[in-house]
């Protein structure tokens, strides 16, 4: 980046990524009036640039390109160039992405899209080099190309933009009502087993991604079928993506994906809803498993985000790079010499026999990417002569000793803004860890990024805005975050039984259905009524790097109305269940999230209220057993004096009645529709869980 240059436009913006191209020659615009009208003026096509502040291969495209005079020369001769950060409009890169899945076949970022002053496309692709390399044509030779086309065919580029439009108009709507069946469920399971790498975890070949929510589905397929195979694969592609280079061993948090077969060599940022929903995964395999291995990992992704991510204030940043010093993965890749330095030779040998740390390396220039693929605690303890408890605390403390030193180098970038959806993501997985690790730290930590949202992301109206950044929040909020937060809130619950959480729930479900639903074909719209217009209207359902919106949306007005029994929540899941069932029994494997929500529906529902005093010592009891338990089929809820919250109602007063007979707290459980003699011992209760 090159200060002295003056700066253009973006430097009044507070999107990382947007000011990490203030100075560039090109004259870039931000998503906005002012550079529409002045492409219609101008009579001029839009050359649209979408990425984000910890993209790889976005600062390679501006270090090439958008520093490079000739190649600014061309834009600001015959184009008006947008620059848009897709994590603060994620409505502009839905369409957008779209748009370049179908014209080019593939998508990701930096996305560049060619189109006309209405803002319709007709030329998009991902990465181009300056000059021609890679197979690929260089933006140099492209920019001119359609310079020339615009003028002397202006006339097609307006009727191909008019084509893609439809059709995106008509992907990007998939609520086709229909009705479904308990089949897609084995449907989905098959598709899975199908793609299934036996060998290494995971699905599909590189580059590999982790895909939590997958995980989550077939979690719930093996508690429903007893089928082992959807148990194993779960826990296989846990445990081999925690011994991959695609965890971090040192510091903790997953990057972003491998990009080979082995989980081995990562693409090495960093970014919170990856970690939220892995930490999600994790525990749940550690409640279905009871195997403190899964639940160890969940504490190590909590630790670096509660050390690395987490803002003065309570937010959670939104993701770290993955290069530093201009190198992709300096920051975390080693040498053998280097290890050395720290732990001195003896140690240092260990340390690289239990990391696969080599001479010749496994990244570039000969260092290497820790990791412990095929490492074995027991039979490496046995060649040390020491038990494996010893050997992992010494392994431990070097690993200390490494982080210390690696935090003198010099740190990746750190996005800096806060987003309410990945936030509420983030509460979700807090506040699961609270609950099923017994670590009220978690809750409060998760409580805390709730004040910050009502206090920083929510207007005085009570409408939810997107993003945090420098003293300003921006953009109205989409269908995820009220989605996602929603989810968080609802954890939050369950961990902690402060009715304010469910009541604010409930209150932002509402308002949600009013700004984002659509009454008459079902399902949620992205963006708000009161939003910017755009080309499309969209309805995102498919189940990508996070959930959808619509499908966590499905699964929080699910469990809402079996807590509340609130008709109007009841009816709005059922629309939404009806309003995607073509699309989702079309390819189930792409829709894992919205599965977890019908399999929420349509299995042997169950409703627990633990009656007692919250502070009593057997009540807290009562409520780790319950919390600790696998039962993603319940909603679960506390009656502190035998009567429910008023935003509960599942519970008539007649049903926890107390017996006679009891002194102490008590455990109601309600199985589909039928409620059962109050439990009032422990042993009991767990015996009872652990049947169901």
């Amino acid at each position: 980046m090159n200060q002295n240059r003056q700066p253009n436009r973006l430097a009044r913006e507070k999107s990382p990524y947007l000011l990490q191209h203030a100075y560039n020659p090109v004259d870039w615009y931000p998503w906005g009036d002012e550079a529409f009208q002045k492409a219609k003026a101008e009579d001029k096509p839009i050359f649209l640039s979408i990425g984000y502040s910890t993209c790889h291969w976005c600062h390679v495209m501006e270090r090439e390109s958008f520093e490079d005079e000739e190649v600014a020369a061309i834009l600001n001769e015959h184009y008006v160039s947008i620059k848009v950060d897709r994590e603060e409009r994620p409505d502009v890169d839905h369409i957008y992405m779209t748009v370049c899945q179908a014209m080019a076949g593939h998508g990701g970022w930096p996305l560049t899209i060619i189109m006309t002053p209405e803002q319709k496309p007709f030329f998009a692709g991902t990465y181009f080099p300056k000059e021609e390399k890679y197979g690929r044509i260089g933006l140099k030779s492209l920019l001119k190309k359609v310079a020339a086309l615009w003028k002397e065919e202006r006339a097609r580029a307006t009727e191909m933009g008019d084509r893609v439009v439809e059709a995106v108009r008509q992907y990007l709507n998939p609520a086709e009502e229909g009705d479904w069946s308990e089949g897609v469920f084995d449907h989905a399971f098959e598709q899975f087993a199908s793609q299934f790498d036996d060998v290494y975890g995971g699905f599909g070949e590189a580059p590999k991604f982790p895909r939590p929510h997958d995980l989550l589905f077939l979690l719930r397929y093996w508690k429903s079928t007893g089928e082992e195979e959807a148990l194993h694969m779960v826990t296989h592609t846990l445990d081999c993506m925690r011994q991959g280079g695609i965890y971090d061993h040192l510091g903790y948090g997953f990057s972003r994906y491998s990009v080979d077969r082995e989980w081995l060599v990562p693409h090495f940022e960093k970014m919170l809803y990856d970690n939220a929903l892995l930490a999600i995964a994790y525990l749940e395999a550690y409640q279905a498993t009871q195997d403190e291995k899964y639940a160890q990992v969940a504490r190590e992704i909590f630790q670096y985000v509660l050390r690395d991510m987490t803002s003065p204030d309570g937010g959670f940043y939104s993701a770290e790079d993955a290069d530093s010093e201009g190198e992709e993965g300096k920051f975390y890749v080693w040498t053998p010499d280097e290890i050395a330095a720290v732990l001195g030779e003896e140690d240092a040998a260990l340390f690289s026999a239990c990391f696969g740390v080599m001479e010749e390396g496994n990244f570039e220039h000969g260092t290497t990417v820790l990791h412990q693929i095929g490492f074995n605690l027991e039979e490496a303890a046995k060649d040390q002569g020491v038990t494996p408890d010893e050997l992992a605390a010494k392994l431990n403390r070097m690993r200390e000793q490494l982080f210390e030193a690696r935090e003198e180098r010099e740190h990746p970038h750190k996005d800096d803004k806060i987003l309410t959806s990945w936030n509420g993501l983030m509460i979700a997985a807090l506040a699961r860890g609270a609950r099923v690790l017994d670590e009220m730290m978690y809750a409060e930590a998760a409580g805390e990024a709730v004040l910050f949202i009502k206090d920083k992301l929510m207007r005085e109206d009570g409408r939810l805005l997107a993003r945090y950044r420098d003293g300003e929040a921006a953009h109205l909020g989409y269908l995820d975050d009220y989605a996602f937060l929603v989810w968080g809130l609802m954890e939050l619950y369950e961990a902690t039984f402060q009715a304010g959480y469910l009541e604010l729930a409930l209150t932002l479900t509402r308002r949600m259905i009013a700004l984002f639903g659509d009454p008459d074909a079902g399902g949620f719209y992205f963006y708000g009524r009161d939003a910017e217009s755009l080309l499309v209207r969209p309805k995102e359902i498919y189940d990508g790097a996070t959930p959808s919106g619509n499908s966590v949306a499905t699964y929080n007005l699910l469990r809402l109305a079996r807590l509340t029994m609130d008709e109007e929540l009841t009816r709005a899941a059922e629309r939404q269940m009806k309003a995607f069932a073509k699309a989702v029994d079309s390819s189930p494997i792409s829709h894992s999230f919205f599965l977890v929500a019908l399999q929420f529906a349509h299995g042997p529902g169950k409703e627990i209220v633990i009656s007692g005093h919250p502070n009593d010592g057997a009540t807290k009891e009562m409520i780790r057993v319950v919390q600790r338990a696998y039962l993603p089929e319940a909603v679960i809820a506390l009656s502190p004096r035998g009567e429910m919250p008023t935003t509960m109602k599942f519970m008539t007063p007649s049903v926890l009645e107390k017996p006679a007979d009891a002194d102490g707290p008590l455990v109601f459980i309600c199985e589909n529709f039928a409620c059962q003699r109050p439990i009032q011992d422990v042993k009991e209760l767990t015996e009872k869980l652990a049947s169901s």
